[in-house]
């Protein structure tokens, strides 16, 4: 199996440089990794004291950050390396000064992961969440780097519990601990002789916990809101947006709207601005306007939601109308009412917090304007409603103390 894994990552990269041509992200993925080693070559020297990092994309990267900024407070003399797999991550951190690199992750070959791991020679390597690279995972035993695997979740149906898994099973077996989501976590790893899982939760909790202690301070948020209530709706996508305006458009309630769209394409900015009737103003139009004099505010830029968020006093998070649920806990966390589409299946604090009542899910227009105006209606229902989410993430945290108190004993 492993000849096939090699041949079809070889096959994968000249078919990506081949549409690299045509595509802008395909482009991206593909020259970043060219210069992911004269990057690495400016920033770790060979005697340097090396933690790796690597996550899939933004949300992995959020996930492990309690994590790393632990590991920096508690290991000042290390160097951190974070490397990314996918350009939606890696074009927004690039230029964090959280690591002292920052890079894309080769295409996972024997001859990339040899070079790689020889060219930062990690005292530990952390992976997040999924993502699992038998060849980088093979030479990293091989050079007995101690390997974890944090925020783990798995599932019943996944590749490495079905027969044909094997060489995705053999990959699990050479991390040395995991740190997993859920007791059904456990229970897959066990039930396939691995002995080393912990059940320690989700970093997320912890990363969205130090929102809280942040300086959320926004000015123009206080001149938009004045006083006013104020819904946000973060990361939609336009099967959002479209259950959502009519109620925008109709409502004569006094309550100010933020929309961030995921999509930031002018295009689309520009569409969703012409669908709404009331008074609509573009964040990058605010230095023309007194933000006010308006009722909707469209965030036409990236970076802000997290802020924005603790501006809210109901919430909508996009993706669960196909595309896949963005994160609802970066709302939950501030006590407010949060609600979502109806596809959420797999997303283990959505159903959990769908189940305890402190998520409300819509399937069209008409159940949006009846949650929204029972929302506004009732303030003991929505207090109500937000405390189940705030009290969630509270009861949650303390994976990344479990985690790095496992470290120490690797570093």
């Amino acid at each position: 199996m492993i000849y096939i894994y090699n041949t079809i990552a070889y096959f994968s990269w000249f078919l990506l440089k081949s549409v690299a041509f045509f595509q802008p992200k395909i482009k991206l993925f593909v020259k970043g990794r060219k210069e992911t080693f004269s990057i690495l070559s400016k920033s770790i020297q060979k005697d340097d004291s090396v933690i790796w990092v690597h996550v899939a994309s933004l949300g992995e990267f959020e996930q492990g950050l309690p994590v790393i900024e632990k590991l920096k407070i508690q290991y000042p003399l290390y160097k951190i390396v974070i490397s990314f797999f996918s350009p939606s991550g890696y074009e927004v951190k690039k230029n964090s000064a959280v690591a002292d690199a920052i890079v894309y992750l080769p295409i996972d070959t024997i001859g990339n992961a040899k070079r790689f791991i020889n060219t930062i020679n990690p005292k530990v390597a952390i992976f997040v969440k999924y993502e699992i690279w038998p060849n980088y995972l093979k030479v990293l035993a091989e050079n007995n780097i101690p390997t974890i695997l944090i925020s783990a979740i798995f599932r019943k149906d996944q590749v490495f519990f079905k027969w044909y898994g094997g060489l995705m099973r053999k990959a699990l077996q050479t991390f040395t601990h995991f740190f997993v989501q859920d007791e059904k976590s456990v229970e897959l790893l066990k039930g396939i002789d691995l002995k080393n899982p912990t059940l320690s939760g989700d970093t997320r909790f912890d990363r969205v916990s130090e929102i809280l202690q942040q300086d959320n301070q926004l000015m123009f948020m206080d001149h938009f809101k004045e006083g006013s209530l104020c819904f946000v709706a973060g990361s939609t996508w336009p099967d959002d947006e479209a259950i959502m305006l009519p109620f925008i458009n109709e409502t004569e309630k006094n309550l100010k709207f933020v929309l961030a769209p995921h999509n930031i394409k002018p295009e689309h900015i520009v569409s969703l601005k012409k669908s709404i009737s009331k008074t609509t103003l573009l964040y990058s139009e605010l230095e023309q306007h007194d933000p006010s004099n308006f009722d909707v505010l469209i965030i036409d830029t990236i970076g802000l939601l997290t802020k924005i968020y603790s501006y809210a006093n109901i919430a909508y998070v996009g993706g669960a109308f196909g595309t896949g649920l963005h994160n609802t806990l970066e709302p939950a966390v501030h006590g407010i009412p949060v609600i979502i589409g109806p596809d959420y299946s797999g997303f283990k604090e959505a159903e959990t917090l769908v189940r305890k009542e402190g998520i409300i899910v819509v399937q069209n227009s008409l159940q949006f304007n009846d949650t929204m105006t029972r929302l506004l209606e009732n303030p003991e229902f929505a207090a109500k409603t937000g405390k189940v989410n705030s009290d969630y993430v509270t009861a949650n945290k303390g994976a990344s103390v479990q985690i790095i108190s496992y470290l120490r004993t690797l570093l």
